[in-house]
């Protein structure tokens, strides 16, 4: 089978998406290019489809493209009478990244830099995300999102701890994080590039029964954390 045919992971998908938000930081796409070749990544099956959002990007060699050389085998011509050098291998130490704040594994516990285990995993892709009503927050909350609209709304979630860390890696979603009126946020911990984040709240020390401490990136989307709508309104009529 063709490498071109081979089904690509959602790891592969997530790679070409900061090659391509490379390429818009260097001024080779429009936001408008970058959005409609991520629509195309994440909808990719085959790394045929892959590599299409990357070709005439300049300086990435792609998978389907390359050929390995070529050693002979035995009974084939020989070089100046001795047998063609067979290809040699030398162990190299594995790269050292950076470990993220958590890392998700699908049905193993979630620890992090706050030794949050056991985190809550907020996922989406292309998708309208929303958690609501009397669910459990757990001491860690992770946003891995991807061109997704997301709500969190903690009004009436069941808390677990004061203090809830959440951390955020997404490209090019909305996320809204409801708090209740006595809640304070801290957002100072966000990057955002190509995007915004936005606290409409106290910002304070923790005071009340719910302290969010937000961090992590978010590129070309939106995070915004906000009182329930209609607040403001309460508060002029002193209701």
């Amino acid at each position: 089978m063709e490498a071109r045919n081979l089904r690509v992971s959602d790891a592969e998908r997530e790679h070409v998406g900061e090659l391509l938000q490379k390429a818009v930081g260097q001024g080779m796409l429009s936001l408008g290019e970058f959005t409609e070749r991520m629509d195309t990544a994440l909808a990719a099956k085959t790394r045929g489809e892959l590599n299409s959002v990357l070709a005439d990007l300049p300086g990435i060699t792609l998978i389907s493209d390359y050929d390995p050389p070529a050693y002979p085998n035995a009974g084939q011509p020989m070089y100046q009478g001795q047998p063609y050098p067979a290809p040699t291998y030398q162990p190299q130490p594995p790269p050292v990244h950076p470990s993220p704040p958590y890392r998700a594994l699908v049905g193993a516990p979630v620890v992090g830099t706050y030794g949050a285990a056991n985190a809550a995993v907020i996922r989406g892709r292309m998708a309208t995300v929303t958690r609501n009503g009397a669910w459990i927050v757990p001491p860690a909350v992770v946003v891995d999102t991807r061109m997704s609209s997301v709500t969190i709304d903690f009004t009436r979630a069941v808390m677990q701890t004061q203090v809830v860390n959440i951390s955020i890696d997404d490209y090019a979603s909305s996320i809204s994080l409801i708090v209740p009126e006595e809640a304070t946020v801290d957002m100072n911990g966000v990057e955002a590039v190509g995007g915004s984040a936005s606290n409409k709240v106290r910002s304070g020390p923790q005071m009340g029964p719910l302290h969010l401490v937000v961090h992590g990136k978010v590129r070309f989307g939106s995070v915004t954390a906000k009182h329930p709508f209609g607040t403001t309104i309460r508060k002029m009529f002193g209701s």
